[in-house]
């Protein structure tokens, strides 16, 4: 594609708080900058091969939600004007610009806050196993993809890398968090995610589930990382929706797919994509950016 894509950032006069799967984490002026790279993970498992424009659509997809959705839950977000960042980024600007934003330091839970508004992946296969999904009872006879009757939160664990998320009940999120907050994560979950399923669904996309980190910030609970982006959604075109089958998807379920198809453990290293695959998940990503945003990256 002859675009410049970006694995890792290298900031030696910044302190590094930590590198995720995908993002790297600044710390200045009791702020956090926070860099969205090409890196994509899948498993639990960060792939050799960046995928291009894919840092910019996480980072930018986010902050549009985050603006549309702060009447909601408040977030971490700052800015994403480099041009407002502190002066010491000033050198970094190129690196910076629309793959970043500037935020408050948050306190972050050790849950990751799922919505699911259908039935598919991880929660498809313990319905089969169990007949329900992190505790919740659900209908029989549910097939996969299916609408759920209501959306769902379906908590789960927080993997290290190379490690695996496990669902838990919600009975567990109050042990660890305690009542009150845990009540308001299943609110605010639910209630960002109807937000976002009901816009998509106005331009013919579904999101099928999602998934949030919420942490607390100066005292008060807040949404933080990313929201309803390709890389923590399903997202997929209304028109190729059918029961019964795992539709089409723009988001990484694409990559997932494809090295299901691989004899690979699921363990480092990560086997390499060929140059169609990259290519077709990078388009995805804009695609998906287009279609929700109504502009181009």
């Amino acid at each position: 594609m002859g675009v410049e894509t970006m694995t890792e950032t290298d900031f030696t006069d910044l302190s590094l708080v930590g590198r995720g799967k995908v993002r790297d984490i600044y710390k200045i002026e009791g702020k956090l900058v926070i860099v969205s790279t090409d890196r994509l993970s899948a498993f639990d498992v960060v792939l050799p091969d960046p995928i291009p424009h894919k840092g910019k659509v996480l980072n930018q997809l986010s902050v549009f939600w985050m603006k549309k959705t702060n009447h909601i839950a408040q977030n971490h977000l700052i800015t994403d004007n480099i041009n407002q960042y502190p002066v010491e980024l000033a050198k970094y600007s190129k690196q910076l610009k629309g793959r970043s934003m500037l935020v408050k330091k948050a306190s972050v839970f050790p849950v990751e806050c799922i919505a699911r508004g259908y039935i598919i992946g991880s929660g498809w296969a313990e319905y089969n196993s169990t007949g329900s999904i992190s505790g919740i009872r659900l209908p029989k006879g549910l097939k996969q993809a299916e609408k759920l009757p209501e959306p769902v939160f379906t908590p789960s664990t927080k993997a290290e890398i190379g490690e695996h998320d496990q669902n838990i009940s919600f009975d567990k999120v109050v042990n660890i968090l305690g009542s009150e907050t845990s009540k308001w994560l299943r609110e605010k979950t639910l209630e960002i995610y109807r937000f976002g399923a009901s816009w998509a669904e106005k331009r013919g996309i579904i999101i099928a589930d999602t998934k949030f980190e919420f942490g607390v910030i100066d005292g008060d609970l807040a949404i933080v990382d990313e929201i309803l982006t390709p890389d923590s959604s399903r997202f997929w075109p209304m028109d190729q929706y059918r029961v019964g089958m795992s539709p089409p998807s723009l988001d990484k379920q694409y990559v997932r797919d494809y090295l299901e198809n691989l004899n690979w453990d699921k363990k480092p290293p990560a086997p390499g994509l060929p140059a169609e695959v990259v290519n077709n998940t990078s388009n995805k990503y804009l695609n998906i950016y287009k279609i929700l945003t109504g502009s181009d990256l």
